[in-house]
């Protein structure tokens, strides 16, 4: 801190430099210093007259102050008024007038003033008035009657009370009245009215005065007011009045807007500075005029302007002297619009803008007092010394006074006062008290020793170093035991002792020590310093979207410092979460669960602890299906069109992407809706076609991307007129269902296509290929009609033409039918057969005359059978077998004939009512195929070197038998075959011996039969000779020697330790040798191969 210098008169700038500084200090209250007011009732003081009166004045000082008041300028003797007390140590006043006494006796001016030794400080006068809330005078009311569309202004003239009252508008039963752009309330409390309708009757229009300070309300006599016609007022006027003078329909005319208030087209409006500005400006008119506002020249403060009451008030918050000038507010509807100016000027009762401050000097020091006000008009700057006009006040020779400025030079001890700075204008006052208290005191430090400071690395810490002394001390800083004063190239030192460390690390964890110094002494303090972890928040919670009725949960893991206690809690909008067990908090979640509407918002998790604060948010989004839309509205009724227009209820925070109209036709399908169409989700109107003579009722769904929404309530019901159909029957057919009739069907008319009552059909009908005239008839709403009498199978032309009581429908297309259809009466002739192999054959025929066929040709259909000799014929039924050709074919194939078979066959003609006469049997034969495999194979009767095979013929020969082939071969013990051997046997045979075989050798046989069409399927099988008894016994006398036994074991023993050591090898992450070395001769050709005529080849290895 810089050294004080003794500062001239003329050094001005250096003095309030000093004055900052010495200003900072806070004097302890055990030293002797002037009085300080620390508590006063405010300037304005409007009592409730119900209540004792409490004047406050509270001070400070050293000795304690003695106080006394005056009253309206001259003193106020206390102890005479048995009414008035003060408390004690204390200035304040307590008037007692609940026992008895008036309030109005104490309204007045008031001033408290604290004296010592030292000075005296004094208080703002104090203005006390008693509230008041006067009732309404009584009059007498008058009801009005007005006419449908004119302008009205219901008086409320409230009494005048203090402070002045809330006026509000109610009916007979408390309920406020409505209120809109037509009608609203004025800045004086009366009911404006832009026009009047019908429903604006009532005989209960009360205006209410809320006087808040005595928490009474006061109440108007109603007002009654009747809107009528016209006609009813002029009926009205006459039978009261007898005057010939009647209303006219002017005022139900529309009309341009014309001002209520203010009047004129310009007004003044002066406000001071900080408050707030409103200005008002109300139209009548029809159809209701809308308000705007402008500022000429300028443009209106966007955070600062607020518009009220339908835009007909604008209220600028804060004003200040450059919101002065021309606001212009407009009125405007369909016939015109009009403007009024109003003419703002913004004055200012006076404002600080450097309020004097208390200043301690020590004996021989120089310093200043500097007042400095301003306001509109510029307000006027005097000095009081204790209390005194400083003009009167005793001379001081170390003062000189320089306007707004005091400026002191070598002060002494009786230099000590106390200063008033008053600064007023038209508008209002301030007064500020500031002592010069002139002391000479060494260095104190008033921060508590050992005080220990935590903070959050990486934030400022401020280590606090409260001092006081005069003349003002230096103060420094060291870090720990040794080292030198801390200096500002890293730390900031504050004039109030202060010790900033702008960026705390966790190096900067230590003891530092404040040290003051003046010429009187020396003072110091020793203070630590802890640096804590953040907090830091290392899971946030997320963004969520999720449709009502589901759960919903938002993760927050907090990281602390572990010698800090840290707290978890969850806002909602940055409010407590609401009081519901749907909300469940646990360490790091909080589950929303059965999520509403009103669960939608910002979400965050705030962690605390002792020194930091950090939070996270995210946002939960609520979506569902829209609400249904409402106010279901048909405008625009013509004959085949009506406009349906709707609200639209809710998205649920999707927006509606089309709407789905509905409809119900009420008179033919009740409960059953249709599709009327679709529009897209920015649309509420659309225009729909209708059909005649339908009771029509239409409903609405919303759709969003979430789904479509409940339907709406339905319309009203709308009746479309009559009309004559529009179209006739679809699916018109002719068809007979005897040969002598035609059968004219049709789809009919639904209720909805039928355009009105007595739906029929005219039917007519005609022979293609004649000259003969329509033939018609009308039936009922039916779906047939059945001509009989026609000849078979005749084209006729047919319509079906529709029509209701209005008319026909237009004159519908002929389509052709057939009358019905008899058998046909010729057969196909020279059928021919061409055999292709031996189970295929292509059959010819030439087709029979159309004529002849006496219906629509289907097609043709071949039967044919194997031919059977008289004996099996008697024995079982011929299966015959059915082909059929679409259409006019002349030939066809048979698949899947028997080889070596005599088959018959013939042809029929087929049409829509069944087959014709067959030609005549042909018959044809297959030649010889291949056989089937041998119907069985079985080996009987081994010997050491012999085996009979016995097996049945082929079930299917398909031919002579020529021979059987016969081929087998050994298979040794290791599955390998030996040689193939072939073997021919005649036909005639069905058992053979296969002789000089090996011994207890198995073979593998394969036996197949031929004709001269070649070889048939083969059938396999194995067989084993028998075994050599003495052999066998060798066999077994060597298996139960004692050596052969011990070879095995040995054999055993070395295979297991080979696994052994090949496990330890490959634990250690060898290889397994013998597997390395199979994998490097692997040979894919070594697997056994088929071959190409069915028999198998040698196994190898």
């Amino acid at each position: 801190m810089p050294k004080k210098k003794r500062l001239s008169a003329g050094r001005v700038p250096l003095i309030l430099f000093l004055c900052q500084m010495v200003s900072a200090l806070e004097v302890p209250l055990d030293l002797v210093q002037p009085p300080t007011i620390t508590q006063q009732s405010p300037k304005d003081y409007i009592i409730d007259p119900r209540e004792n009166i409490v004047i406050q004045c509270e001070a400070k000082g050293k000795p304690p102050p003695s106080f006394s008041w005056t009253q309206n300028g001259t003193h106020f003797d206390t102890d005479k008024d048995p009414l008035v007390t003060m408390k004690p140590d204390s200035g304040t006043l307590i008037i007692n007038i609940m026992s008895e006494g008036k309030a109005e006796m104490y309204e007045g001016v008031y001033q408290c003033t604290a004296r010592n030794e030292r000075g005296a400080a004094i208080s703002n006068n104090i203005v006390i008035r008693p509230s008041r809330s006067p009732l309404w005078t009584k009059e007498k009311l008058e009801p009005i009657i007005l006419q449908n569309g004119q302008p009205l202004v219901l008086p409320c003239r409230p009494p005048v009370g203090l402070p002045p009252p809330i006026i509000f508008w109610m009916d007979n039963s408390f309920q406020r009245l409505p209120q809109s752009e037509r009608v609203s309330q004025g800045l004086n409390g009366d009911l404006y009215f832009s026009n009047v309708l019908p429903e604006d009757t009532r005989e209960d229009y009360i205006c209410y005065a809320r006087f808040n300070h005595t928490q009474t309300i006061q109440q108007k006599q109603p007002i009654s007011v009747k809107v009528i016609s016209v006609d009813e007022l002029n009926d009205t006027i006459a039978a009261n009045l007898s005057d010939t003078e009647f209303y006219g329909a002017k005022s139900n005319r529309e009309r341009p807007p014309t001002f209520l208030t203010p009047e004129g087209n310009t007004s003044n409006k002066e406000e001071l500075r900080g408050n707030i500005l409103s200005l008002e400006c109300i139209a009548e008119g029809l159809p209701t005029p809308v308000i705007y506002w402008i500022k000429e020249d300028g443009t209106l403060p966007s955070n600062r302007t607020f518009y009220r009451n339908f835009q007909k008030t604008l209220q600028i918050t804060q004003v200040s002297e450059a919101d002065s000038g021309n606001y212009q507010c407009i009125a405007k509807n369909a016939l015109g619009a009009i403007h009024h100016t109003i003419s703002v000027t913004v004055k200012a009762a006076p404002y600080w803008i450097m309020a004097p401050q208390n200043l301690v000097l020590s004996p021989g020091e120089d310093g200043a007092l500097i007042c400095r006000a301003n306001g509109n008009p510029k307000p006027r700057i005097s000095w009081l010394s204790n209390g005194v006009p400083i003009e009167i006040a005793p001379d001081d020779p170390s003062r000189k006074i320089d306007g707004d400025t005091i400026i002191f030079s070598n002060v002494q001890e009786r230099s000590s006062a106390v200063y008033q700075c008053n600064a007023s204008n038209e508008y209002g006052y301030l007064l500020a008290n500031a002592f010069v208290n002139v002391l000479a005191e060494p260095p104190r430090i008033l921060t508590s020793a050992s005080t220990l400071y935590q903070v959050i690395a990486d934030r400022p810490a401020l280590l606090d170093c409260v001092f006081f002394g005069s003349p003002l001390p230096t103060v420094e800083w060291f870090k720990g035991a040794e080292g030198g004063a801390l200096h500002e190239d890293i730390y900031v030192l504050h004039e109030n002792g202060t010790l900033g460390i702008p960026v705390a690390q966790k190096e900067s964890s230590g003891t530092y020590t404040c040290v003051a110094r003046n010429k009187l002494g020396m003072a110091k303090n020793e203070v630590n310093l802890e640096i804590k972890d953040p907090t830091r928040i290392i899971k946030q919670p997320e963004y969520a979207v999720v449709q009502r009725g589901s759960t919903v949960s938002f993760e927050c893991k907090v990281k602390h410092d572990h010698t800090l206690l840290a707290t978890v809690t969850w806002l909602k909008d940055n409010r407590e979460l609401p009081s519901d067990g749907r909300f469940t908090v646990d360490k790091d979640h909080l589950v929303v669960a059965d999520v509403g509407d009103n669960d939608g918002g910002t979400y965050t998790c705030v962690a605390n602890t002792t020194l930091d604060t950090v939070s996270a948010s995210a946002v939960l989004g609520v979506v569902d299906v829209p609400s249904p839309p409402f106010d279901l509205e048909l405008t625009d009724q013509l004959d085949k069109s009506v406009q349906l227009s709707w609200t639209p209820g809710d998205d649920n925070n999707r927006p509606i992407t089309k709407f789905i109209i509905e409809y119900e036709d009420a008179m033919h399908e009740a409960g059953l809706w249709h599709h009327q169409t679709e529009v897209p989700g920015t649309q509420t109107t659309a225009q729909l076609k209708l059909s005649p003579y339908v009771n029509y009722c239409f409903r609405v769904r919303a759709e969003n991307r979430v789904g479509k929404s409940l339907p709406s309530q339905p319309s009203e019901q709308y009746l479309t007129k009559a009309a004559e159909p529009d179209k006739n029957p679809t699916t018109v057919e002719g068809l007979g269902s005897e040969p002598d009739n035609l059968v004219i069907t049709w789809k009919p008319l639904n209720g909805f296509e039928s355009n009105g009552p007595g739906l029929q059909y005219k039917v007519s009908w005609r022979q293609k290929d004649g000259d003969d005239e329509w033939t018609s008839v009308v039936v009922a709403n039916v779906s047939k009609y059945i001509v009989s009498g026609t000849p078979t199978f005749v084209p006729y032309l047919i319509k079906v033409q529709a029509l209701n009581d209005v008319g026909f429908a237009p004159e519908p297309a002929a389509v052709m039918g057939h009358s019905g259809e008899d058998l046909p009466m010729v057969a196909p002739g020279n059928v021919r057969v061409n055999v292709l192999n031996s189970t295929l054959a292509e059959v010819h025929w030439d087709p029979v005359p159309l004529k002849s066929i006496r219906g629509h040709l289907q097609g043709y259909r071949i039967y044919y059978w194997k031919a059977q000799t008289s004996s099996k014929r008697n024995r079982r039924h011929i299966e015959k077998k059915i082909l059929t050709f679409q259409g006019s074919k002349t030939h066809g194939m048979l698949p899947g004939l028997e080889p070596f078979s005599h088959y018959m066959v013939n042809v029929r003609v087929v049409n829509g009512k069944g087959e014709g006469p067959a030609s005549p049997d042909r018959d044809f034969h297959t030649p010889e195929g291949v056989p089937s495999a041998p119907s069985a194979l079985k080996i009987v009767n081994p010997t050491l070197d012999s085996l009979t095979l016995e097996w049945d013929p082929p079930r299917h020969p398909n031919g002579i038998l020529t021979e059987y082939t016969l081929k087998y071969q050994p298979i040794n013990s290791t599955h390998e075959l030996g040689p193939l051997i072939d073997l021919k046997i005649p036909a005639n045979k069905t058992r053979w011996t296969l002789k000089n075989l090996n011994f207890s050798t198995r073979y593998k046989f394969y036996f197949y039969a031929q004709t001269s069409a070649g070889s048939g399927s083969q059938i396999t099988e194995e067989a084993v000779t028998t075994v050599d008894e003495a052999m066998a016994s060798r066999q077994v006398d060597i298996a139960t020697q004692g050596w052969f036994i011990g070879l095995m074991c040995a054999v055993a023993l070395l295979i297991l330790i080979l696994l052994i050591v090949c496990f330890i090898r490959r634990n250690k992450g060898g290889k397994y040798p013998v597997k390395e070395k199979e994998d490097a001769h692997a040979d894919p050709e070594i697997q056994p191969m088929k071959e190409d005529d069915g028999t198998f080849g040698e196994y190898r290895q």
